[in-house]
């Protein structure tokens, strides 16, 4: 299977979704690449469409081990075993936290202006991204949202490497993917277009009155 977008990719993702059309689901898309694939989801489903932005706390000398994340409302989450393999100290943290508090809060601003976002609570939860490697944020993204009580939590992704659907199916309580090659050697592979997707773009999405 191949992909010809990311709004194709939603729209066959959200095919998969239908037996959530009666719990009004809350659509929550990854920026960048999660945003059109979860619009696309939206539009089959029903429910609310919004971003669930988070940002990962990478080690600085392993930019991709993730020692936590942060989201909105102070959203915190600590991977303690990863601070005690590491060696990373909560000073240190604190000030790799500062810094992408202040980039979680640029990218707020830009992308919903002066809405406030969708409460989670006691909402039926659909997290939304354009394909998984490794799996690391989108499981931060399942404790930030989680943090915040929702009635459930579901992944939905077009394609993902299946052993990052194991590392996510311990955090969400129900994940969907259509695509799951037992080779896959990048996200980007499953599309023809797998543009970087500029700021403009997301905004368009969420904000169709800022165009």
């Amino acid at each position: 299977m191949l992909y010809a977008d990311r709004v194709t990719a939603g729209r066959a993702l959200g095919s998969e979704l239908t037996h959530l059309r009666a719990e009004d689901p809350l659509v929550l898309g990854l920026p960048r690449g999660g945003v059109p694939v979860a619009a696309a989801v939206r539009e089959i489903i029903g429910g609310d469409l919004d971003i669930l932005l988070v940002r990962k706390l990478g080690v600085p000398w392993q930019p991709e081990l993730a020692a936590g994340a942060i989201g909105e409302h102070g959203a915190r989450v600590v991977n303690a075993d990863v601070l005690r393999q590491t060696g990373l100290d909560r000073k240190r943290l604190d000030a790799i936290e500062a810094d992408e508090r202040a980039e979680l809060d640029r990218r707020r601003t830009l992308w919903r202006g002066d809405r406030a976002p969708v409460p989670l609570r006691d909402r039926t939860v659909v997290i939304v991204d354009d394909g998984v490697a490794t799996g690391a944020t989108v499981v931060v993204a399942c404790r930030v949202a989680r943090a915040q009580q929702p009635r459930r939590i579901v992944v939905a992704v077009p394609v993902s490497a299946p052993e990052a659907l194991d590392r996510i199916s311990a955090e969400a309580d129900e994940v969907v993917c259509p695509l799951a090659p037992p080779a896959l050697a990048g996200v980007g592979g499953a599309y023809r277009d797998f543009h970087q997707l500029a700021d403009s773009e997301v905004t368009g999405l969420l904000r169709p009155d800022a165009r």
